[in-house]
Protein backbone atom coordinates (compact mmCIF):
# COMPACT_ATOMS: atom_id res chain seq x y z
CA UNK A 1 0.00 0.00 0.00
CA UNK A 2 2.86 2.38 0.63
CA UNK A 3 3.71 2.58 -3.05
CA UNK A 4 0.12 3.55 -3.87
CA UNK A 5 0.13 6.02 -0.97
CA UNK A 6 3.27 7.77 -2.26
CA UNK A 7 1.95 7.92 -5.82
CA UNK A 8 -1.39 9.32 -4.66
CA UNK A 9 0.33 12.10 -2.73
CA UNK A 10 2.73 12.74 -5.64
CA UNK A 11 -0.21 13.14 -8.02
CA UNK A 12 -1.72 15.66 -5.61
CA UNK A 13 1.63 17.48 -5.10
CA UNK A 14 1.39 16.81 -1.35
CA UNK A 15 4.61 14.87 -0.69
CA UNK A 16 6.72 15.87 2.29
CA UNK A 17 10.49 16.11 1.75
CA UNK A 18 10.93 12.62 3.25
CA UNK A 19 8.14 11.17 1.11
CA UNK A 20 9.59 12.85 -1.98
CA UNK A 21 12.85 10.96 -1.40
CA UNK A 22 10.91 7.74 -0.96
CA UNK A 23 9.00 8.39 -4.19
CA UNK A 24 12.22 9.10 -6.07
CA UNK A 25 13.55 5.72 -4.89
CA UNK A 26 10.70 3.83 -6.56
CA UNK A 27 11.85 1.82 -9.55
CA UNK A 28 9.20 3.29 -11.84
CA UNK A 29 9.37 6.91 -10.61
CA UNK A 30 11.16 8.07 -13.76
CA UNK A 31 8.67 6.14 -15.89
CA UNK A 32 5.69 7.78 -14.18
CA UNK A 33 7.23 11.24 -14.54
CA UNK A 34 7.74 10.55 -18.23
CA UNK A 35 4.09 9.63 -18.66
CA UNK A 36 3.00 12.89 -17.04
CA UNK A 37 5.40 14.84 -19.24
CA UNK A 38 4.14 13.12 -22.38
CA UNK A 39 0.55 13.62 -21.33
CA UNK A 40 1.01 17.37 -21.57
CA UNK A 41 0.80 17.00 -25.35
CA UNK A 42 -2.79 15.74 -25.12
CA UNK A 43 -5.81 18.00 -24.83
CA UNK A 44 -8.68 17.36 -22.46
CA UNK A 45 -12.07 17.06 -24.16
CA UNK A 46 -14.62 18.77 -22.00
CA UNK A 47 -13.16 17.67 -18.66
CA UNK A 48 -11.31 19.67 -16.04
CA UNK A 49 -10.60 17.09 -13.30
CA UNK A 50 -9.09 13.62 -13.28
CA UNK A 51 -11.06 10.77 -11.72
CA UNK A 52 -9.88 9.78 -8.24
CA UNK A 53 -7.15 7.17 -8.08
CA UNK A 54 -9.38 4.98 -5.93
CA UNK A 55 -11.98 4.65 -8.71
CA UNK A 56 -9.43 3.18 -11.12
CA UNK A 57 -8.09 0.80 -8.46
CA UNK A 58 -11.58 -0.23 -7.39
CA UNK A 59 -12.48 -1.09 -10.98
CA UNK A 60 -9.42 -3.29 -11.26
CA UNK A 61 -9.88 -5.42 -8.17
CA UNK A 62 -13.71 -5.63 -8.65
CA UNK A 63 -14.24 -5.85 -4.91
CA UNK A 64 -16.49 -3.94 -2.52
CA UNK A 65 -13.67 -2.76 -0.26
CA UNK A 66 -14.38 0.84 0.83
CA UNK A 67 -12.04 3.32 -0.81
CA UNK A 68 -11.24 6.62 0.81
CA UNK A 69 -12.10 9.40 -1.61
CA UNK A 70 -9.40 11.96 -2.19
CA UNK A 71 -10.00 15.52 -3.32
CA UNK A 72 -8.12 15.68 -6.62
CA UNK A 73 -7.60 19.07 -8.20
CA UNK A 74 -5.33 18.08 -11.07
CA UNK A 75 -5.72 18.18 -14.88
CA UNK A 76 -6.92 15.27 -16.96
CA UNK A 77 -3.45 14.82 -18.37
CA UNK A 78 -2.58 12.77 -15.28
CA UNK A 79 -5.19 10.10 -16.01
CA UNK A 80 -2.63 8.20 -18.08
CA UNK A 81 -0.21 7.94 -15.17
CA UNK A 82 -2.97 6.94 -12.76
CA UNK A 83 -4.06 4.14 -15.09
CA UNK A 84 -0.50 2.85 -15.45
CA UNK A 85 -0.11 2.83 -11.67
CA UNK A 86 -3.36 0.91 -11.33
CA UNK A 87 -2.18 -1.69 -13.82
CA UNK A 88 1.11 -2.06 -11.95
CA UNK A 89 -0.85 -2.63 -8.74
CA UNK A 90 -2.88 -5.25 -10.57
CA UNK A 91 0.15 -7.29 -11.53
CA UNK A 92 1.58 -7.11 -8.01
CA UNK A 93 -1.61 -7.84 -6.09
CA UNK A 94 -4.52 -8.87 -8.27
CA UNK A 95 -3.36 -11.61 -10.60
CA UNK A 96 -5.45 -14.79 -10.72
CA UNK A 97 -6.08 -16.87 -7.59
CA UNK A 98 -4.90 -14.25 -5.08
CA UNK A 99 -6.78 -13.39 -1.93
CA UNK A 100 -6.27 -9.69 -1.30
CA UNK A 101 -6.68 -7.70 1.94
CA UNK A 102 -6.25 -3.93 2.12
CA UNK A 103 -6.58 -1.52 5.03
CA UNK A 104 -7.44 2.18 4.87
CA UNK A 105 -6.36 5.18 6.98
CA UNK A 106 -6.65 4.37 10.69
CA UNK A 107 -7.78 0.80 10.02
CA UNK A 108 -6.20 -2.46 11.20
CA UNK A 109 -7.30 -6.01 10.52
CA UNK A 110 -6.34 -9.63 11.25
CA UNK A 111 -6.14 -12.30 8.56
CA UNK A 112 -6.19 -16.05 9.20
CA UNK A 113 -4.16 -18.07 6.66
CA UNK A 114 -5.06 -21.62 5.54
CA UNK A 115 -2.33 -23.24 7.70
CA UNK A 116 -3.39 -21.50 10.89
CA UNK A 117 -0.86 -18.68 10.59
CA UNK A 118 -2.17 -15.24 11.53
CA UNK A 119 -1.32 -11.88 9.97
CA UNK A 120 -2.12 -8.57 11.68
CA UNK A 121 -2.17 -5.78 9.09
CA UNK A 122 -1.45 -2.18 10.07
CA UNK A 123 -3.13 0.94 8.64
CA UNK A 124 -2.76 1.75 4.93
CA UNK A 125 -1.19 -1.62 4.14
CA UNK A 126 -2.05 -4.58 1.92
CA UNK A 127 -1.30 -8.27 1.66
CA UNK A 128 -2.04 -10.85 -1.04
CA UNK A 129 -1.66 -14.63 -1.12
CA UNK A 130 -2.72 -17.71 -3.10
CA UNK A 131 -5.24 -19.41 -0.83
CA UNK A 132 -5.77 -22.42 -3.11
CA UNK A 133 -2.07 -23.09 -3.55
CA UNK A 134 -1.07 -22.18 0.00
CA UNK A 135 -0.31 -25.77 1.05
CA UNK A 136 2.49 -25.99 -1.54
CA UNK A 137 3.68 -22.38 -1.51
CA UNK A 138 3.42 -20.30 1.66
CA UNK A 139 4.27 -16.96 0.02
CA UNK A 140 2.55 -13.68 0.84
CA UNK A 141 3.04 -10.25 -0.75
CA UNK A 142 3.14 -7.18 1.50
CA UNK A 143 3.21 -3.43 1.03
CA UNK A 144 3.07 -1.48 4.28
CA UNK A 145 3.36 -3.11 7.70
CA UNK A 146 2.20 -6.41 9.18
CA UNK A 147 2.92 -8.70 12.12
CA UNK A 148 3.15 -12.43 11.35
CA UNK A 149 2.51 -15.34 13.73
CA UNK A 150 3.55 -18.25 11.52
CA UNK A 151 2.50 -21.87 12.07
CA UNK A 152 5.31 -24.39 11.69
CA UNK A 153 5.57 -26.09 8.33
CA UNK A 154 7.18 -25.44 4.97
CA UNK A 155 9.12 -22.26 4.33
CA UNK A 156 7.04 -19.11 4.81
CA UNK A 157 8.06 -16.16 2.60
CA UNK A 158 7.03 -12.51 2.77
CA UNK A 159 7.78 -10.62 -0.45
CA UNK A 160 7.98 -6.82 -0.34
CA UNK A 161 9.20 -4.26 -2.90
CA UNK A 162 12.27 -3.73 -0.66
CA UNK A 163 13.28 -7.30 0.17
CA UNK A 164 12.28 -10.84 1.15
CA UNK A 165 11.74 -12.36 4.59
CA UNK A 166 11.79 -16.17 5.00
CA UNK A 167 11.01 -18.31 8.08
CA UNK A 168 9.77 -21.78 9.07
CA UNK A 169 7.66 -20.92 12.12
CA UNK A 170 8.02 -17.77 14.18
CA UNK A 171 6.69 -14.32 15.08
CA UNK A 172 8.04 -11.28 13.27
CA UNK A 173 7.07 -7.81 12.06
CA UNK A 174 7.79 -6.37 8.62
CA UNK A 175 7.54 -2.66 7.84
CA UNK A 176 8.04 -1.45 4.26
CA UNK A 177 7.24 2.21 3.71
CA UNK A 178 8.88 3.72 0.63
CA UNK A 179 12.62 3.77 1.24
CA UNK A 180 12.21 2.46 4.81
CA UNK A 181 12.44 -1.32 5.33
CA UNK A 182 12.49 -2.91 8.79
CA UNK A 183 12.17 -6.46 10.11
CA UNK A 184 11.84 -7.36 13.80
CA UNK A 185 12.05 -10.96 15.05
CA UNK A 186 10.02 -11.72 18.19
CA UNK A 187 10.32 -15.52 18.21
CA UNK A 188 12.39 -18.11 16.34
CA UNK A 189 14.72 -17.16 13.48
CA UNK A 190 14.18 -14.97 10.42
CA UNK A 191 16.22 -14.65 7.24
CA UNK A 192 16.05 -11.26 5.53
CA UNK A 193 17.29 -10.85 1.97
CA UNK A 194 17.75 -7.39 0.46
CA UNK A 195 19.72 -6.66 -2.70
CA UNK A 196 21.49 -10.02 -2.43
CA UNK A 197 22.58 -9.46 1.19
CA UNK A 198 21.26 -12.00 3.73
CA UNK A 199 20.74 -11.14 7.41
CA UNK A 200 19.81 -13.77 10.02
CA UNK A 201 17.74 -12.46 12.94
CA UNK A 202 17.24 -14.36 16.17
CA UNK A 203 14.60 -13.62 18.81
CA UNK A 204 14.85 -9.99 19.91
CA UNK A 205 16.89 -8.84 16.90
CA UNK A 206 15.93 -6.31 14.27
CA UNK A 207 17.40 -4.80 11.12
CA UNK A 208 16.38 -1.77 9.10
CA UNK A 209 17.34 0.19 6.00
CA UNK A 210 16.54 3.90 5.97
CA UNK A 211 17.67 6.18 3.15
CA UNK A 212 20.20 3.55 2.10
CA UNK A 213 21.70 3.16 5.59
CA UNK A 214 21.57 -0.30 7.20
CA UNK A 215 21.31 -0.67 10.99
CA UNK A 216 20.93 -3.67 13.30
CA UNK A 217 19.49 -3.46 16.80
CA UNK A 218 17.48 -5.06 19.61
CA UNK A 219 13.73 -4.93 20.10
CA UNK A 220 12.46 -2.76 22.93
CA UNK A 221 9.20 -4.66 23.38
CA UNK A 222 8.10 -8.31 23.17
CA UNK A 223 5.39 -7.54 20.58
CA UNK A 224 4.91 -4.75 18.00
CA UNK A 225 3.35 -1.82 19.81
CA UNK A 226 1.13 -0.84 16.88
CA UNK A 227 -0.88 -4.02 17.60
CA UNK A 228 -1.70 -2.33 20.93
CA UNK A 229 -2.69 0.94 19.17
CA UNK A 230 0.63 2.67 19.86
CA UNK A 231 3.24 3.63 17.25
CA UNK A 232 6.79 3.61 18.64
CA UNK A 233 10.04 4.83 17.08
CA UNK A 234 13.76 4.52 17.78
CA UNK A 235 15.81 7.28 16.16
CA UNK A 236 13.47 7.72 13.21
CA UNK A 237 13.21 10.95 11.19
CA UNK A 238 10.39 13.19 12.32
CA UNK A 239 8.97 13.29 8.79
CA UNK A 240 8.51 9.51 8.94
CA UNK A 241 6.86 9.83 12.34
CA UNK A 242 4.33 12.32 11.00
CA UNK A 243 3.75 10.15 7.94
CA UNK A 244 2.76 7.32 10.29
CA UNK A 245 0.47 9.70 12.17
CA UNK A 246 -1.17 10.56 8.83
CA UNK A 247 -1.80 6.87 8.16
CA UNK A 248 -3.30 6.25 11.61
CA UNK A 249 -5.55 9.33 11.68
CA UNK A 250 -6.22 10.09 8.01
CA UNK A 251 -4.93 13.66 8.32
CA UNK A 252 -2.55 15.74 6.24
CA UNK A 253 0.42 17.14 8.23
CA UNK A 254 2.35 20.16 6.96
CA UNK A 255 5.79 20.83 8.47
CA UNK A 256 6.79 24.50 8.43
CA UNK A 257 10.28 25.93 8.93
CA UNK A 258 11.69 22.74 10.39
CA UNK A 259 14.09 19.95 9.52
CA UNK A 260 12.16 16.80 8.62
CA UNK A 261 15.35 14.72 9.02
CA UNK A 262 15.55 15.44 12.74
CA UNK A 263 15.53 12.17 14.69
CA UNK A 264 12.77 11.20 17.11
CA UNK A 265 12.56 8.46 19.76
CA UNK A 266 9.20 7.91 21.41
CA UNK A 267 5.66 7.08 20.35
CA UNK A 268 2.04 8.14 20.05
CA UNK A 269 -1.38 6.59 20.69
CA UNK A 270 -3.92 5.78 17.97
CA UNK A 271 -7.11 6.80 19.79
CA UNK A 272 -6.70 10.55 20.32
CA UNK A 273 -5.19 12.93 17.74
CA UNK A 274 -4.50 15.73 20.21
CA UNK A 275 -2.64 13.43 22.61
CA UNK A 276 -0.74 11.85 19.74
CA UNK A 277 0.43 15.25 18.51
CA UNK A 278 1.51 16.28 22.00
CA UNK A 279 3.57 13.09 22.34
CA UNK A 280 5.56 14.08 19.26
CA UNK A 281 5.71 17.86 19.46
CA UNK A 282 6.41 18.46 23.18
CA UNK A 283 9.73 16.50 23.27
CA UNK A 284 10.83 18.25 20.06
CA UNK A 285 9.73 21.74 21.22
CA UNK A 286 7.24 22.10 18.38
CA UNK A 287 3.82 23.75 18.13
CA UNK A 288 0.85 22.36 16.22
CA UNK A 289 -2.56 23.54 15.09
CA UNK A 290 -5.41 21.22 14.06
CA UNK A 291 -7.18 22.88 11.12
CA UNK A 292 -10.37 22.11 9.25
CA UNK A 293 -10.52 19.51 6.48
CA UNK A 294 -8.38 17.03 8.41
CA UNK A 295 -5.22 19.13 8.23
CA UNK A 296 -2.52 19.75 10.83
CA UNK A 297 0.22 22.39 10.76
CA UNK A 298 3.44 21.87 12.76
CA UNK A 299 6.25 24.34 13.28
CA UNK A 300 8.98 25.16 15.82
CA UNK A 301 7.73 26.79 19.03
CA UNK A 302 7.74 30.58 18.96
CA UNK A 303 7.91 30.81 15.16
Amino acid sequence: MEKDYLIQKWLADELTSEEQKAFESLEDAAFLKGIVADAKHFKASGFSKAKPYGEFKKALDAQNTPVRKLNWVRPLMRIASVLIVGLAAYYFFFYENLTHVETQFGQKTTVGLPDGSVVSVNALSEVAFDEKGWKDDRTIALEGEAFFDVAKGKKFVVNTPSGEVAVLGTEFNVKQRGGYFEVKCFEGTVRVTKEGLETILDQGDNVRWSNGIREEGKNTYSVPQWTKDVSDFQRVTVSQVFSELERQYGVKVTLEKMDGQRLFTGGFVHDNLDNALKSITVPLNLDYVILENEKVRVKPSGK
